[in-house]
């Protein structure tokens, strides 16, 4: 991921090397966000948390991501948001970035 504006959600990177980036991203709290980014590259996000998550894309408006525990889902490259924890409990996710 690109980093924009910083967030204060918590980046985790477990695995990085020529292909693959794999980072766990970790909420706190109701509120805690990534920053706005741009990715820029494929990528897959599992999610270990039942609950939801609000996508701020920059219209103003933010939409609800409903997310089910280690139920992932894929975006293409390019995709621009800020992710922030809607829940009222500590939620994290799992990115995996298709480096090459």
């Amino acid at each position: 991921m690109c980093s924009g504006k910083p967030g204060n959600a918590v980046p985790t990177v477990f695995i990085e090397n020529g292909r693959t980036r794999v980072t766990e991203w970790r909420f706190k709290k109701k509120g805690d966000n990534t920053g706005w980014h741009r990715h820029e590259y494929d990528y897959v996000v599992v999610p270990l948390f039942d609950g939801h998550l609000e996508i701020d894309t920059g219209t103003g408006e933010r939409t609800i991501a409903p997310m089910q525990n280690g139920v992932p889902y894929f975006r293409e490259v390019g995709v621009e948001h800020d992710v922030i924890n809607g829940n009222d409990f500590e939620c994290a996710f799992v990115e995996v970035e298709f480096l090459k």
